[in-house]
């Protein structure tokens, strides 16, 4: 009876988290963003022969993110390390500030 209460408690709990778990706020996503700015310009407006990020579409630059995060596609810069450091929801949020970005 012990563990069925014990399980129950930690669906609940999960449940609960899942629930108070928030988007990100604007502020926050463009924090994430800035660290791209040294290399893809800021707002995402490179200069070549760097890949400007500013108006591509999110699912391109989530599937970028997701290959170096993988290993899938190795890099010559440091995008494989960066992409590691943020979780796939953030990912996903900085891709769709990228891709709202004027090209």
């Amino acid at each position: 009876m012990k563990i069925c209460q014990m399980m129950t408690t930690v669906v609940l709990l999960t449940a609960s988290a899942l629930a108070c778990a928030q988007a990100p706020d604007a502020l926050q996503v463009r924090g994430w963003a800035a660290s791209c700015a040294n290399c893809h310009g800021t707002l995402g407006q490179a200069l070549a022969p760097m890949q400007s990020l500013a108006g591509s579409p999110k699912e391109v630059i989530v599937q970028r993110m997701m290959d170096f995060k993988s290993g899938k596609v190795p890099s010559a810069t440091i995008m494989h390390q960066l992409a590691k450091g943020y979780s796939d929801e953030q990912i996903v949020a900085i891709a769709a500030y990228f891709a709202a970005q004027k090209p």
